[in-house]
């Protein structure tokens, strides 16, 4: 009854599109997707002001073991991604979206300048646990609210607008860090207290331009966590993903492996400024073609790359091979990071999405777990290279496995 239902809901929502393209070439962006998007870019600026010297703080001025990094990384990424699939699924069950993405980002924005107070990493853990909720309690539910503020016909396109914006936040970010680093040297502290301002700036957008929307859901449903009734197609791409997920370590480690191979701490957040242009410029491009050939075909071609660029990292031996790697890394990053929620949400029926992209994020929580730390330890105990050839290998299997899944996940995929 409910699979019946979102057909023919979606069916109608096709019909009404199509009119609508026809009439206009061009359909408009959502006014969600855009406030959504602004959000984003605002929470961005702050949290990758902060991330990228994040793991040069902890190691040069507290002293920290990378393998401590690591294991900060997987907790922090692991509690997002276990937070996400209950905050998804409670969306759903209660029908409303808005309040959990409200706490998310208040709750994400508002520890972050804390930081500036730290002297010890475990300290550090337990503010970026709580940014971490934050990004947990708010992620599924966007997501849903922005497949809910789409239709089929530019799911991919609205995706990847938000995942523009947000990644071009995530370039202003970073260009801040390096602007303050470079009149204020070791001034760490200064750029977590700054990311406070676009942080609040965050919270007030969300809590006055971001609305409600309502979608018809079939009468006498009841919402139960179960991810097993998420279906086949479901379990399968999960599968695929928590391989990749397992390889796909904390940033934190390129950051790490840059600075290794000769580039200079003030200058690290300028890569990662770069890498987040490219990933900006490219996402809604590639949102659009994946509404054209279908994001099965897509991802396996970003989850290869991304296995050659972690190669990369793993035999660089000049600051300027990290240059290089950083920009290519843009390319893979903008073909999955929105892609693989909007293909959940394709792969699921339209009363489940909060649940779906939230179940879909806690499996690739149960990788995010082991996979930094490993990485970390990796580092300190074989060499400075084995944690990215690891990566690269683990990568490798989910995209060429990915392509042989065949009509098991066909590269169209009808909600």
């Amino acid at each position: 009854m409910v699979s019946a239902f979102c057909q023919q809901y979606a069916t109608s929502s096709a019909r009404v599109e199509s009119r609508a393209m026809t009439e206009q070439a061009k359909p408009r962006v959502p006014r969600n997707i855009k406030a959504l998007g602004i959000v984003s870019l605002l929470t961005d600026a702050s949290s990758e002001m902060v991330y990228p010297i994040l793991p040069l703080f902890l190691a040069n001025v507290l002293g920290a073991p990378v393998t401590a990094i690591g294991i900060i990384e997987s907790i922090a990424e692991t509690t997002a991604s276990l937070m996400k699939v209950f905050s998804g699924w409670l969306s759903d069950r209660v029908g409303r979206r808005r309040p959990l993405i409200a706490l998310g980002y208040s709750l994400s924005n508002a520890v972050k300048p804390l930081l500036a107070l730290t002297g010890s990493w475990p300290a550090v853990l337990l503010l970026r646990w709580s940014d971490r909720l934050g990004k947990g309690i708010r992620t599924a539910p966007r997501d849903a609210l922005i497949a809910d503020s789409s239709t089929e016909a530019t799911r991919g396109r609205d995706f990847g607008v938000h995942r523009a914006l947000d990644t071009l936040g995530a370039a202003i970010g970073p260009l801040t860090a390096w602007a303050i680093l470079t009149l204020v040297p070791d001034g760490y502290r200064t750029v977590f207290l700054v990311s406070a301002i676009p942080g609040t700036l965050a919270i007030l957008v969300v809590l006055f331009a971001v609305r409600e929307k309502r979608t018809p859901r079939p009468e006498g449903t009841r919402q139960v966590l179960r991810l097993r009734n998420l279906g086949r197609p479901f379990a399968i791409f999960a599968a695929v993903s928590f391989v990749f997920a397992l390889g796909n370590s904390s940033d934190a480690m390129l950051i790490l492996r840059s600075q290794d191979v000769g580039a200079a701490p003030a200058l690290i957040p300028l890569m990662y400024f770069a890498f987040n242009i490219v990933a900006a410029a490219l996402a809604t491009p590639f949102g659009v073609l994946s509404d054209r050939i279908g994001r099965k075909r897509l991802l396996v071609i970003g989850f290869i790359l991304y296995a050659a660029v972690y190669a990369g990292f793993a035999i660089a031996e000049a600051p300027t091979h990290a240059w290089l790697l950083f920009l290519a890394y843009g390319i893979p990053y903008a073909m999955t990071e929105g892609m693989t929620r909007a293909y959940v949400v394709d792969l699921v029926g339209c009363d489940v999405r909060g649940t779906a992209v939230g179940g879909y994020t806690f499996i690739l929580g149960l990788a995010a777990l082991p996979s930094s730390a490993v990485a970390g330890l990796l580092w300190d105990t074989v060499s400075h290279s084995a944690p990215f050839a690891l990566s690269a290998g683990l990568m490798f299997i989910a995209g060429t496995t990915l392509a042989l899944t065949g009509r098991s996940l066909p590269a169209r995929t009808r909600s």
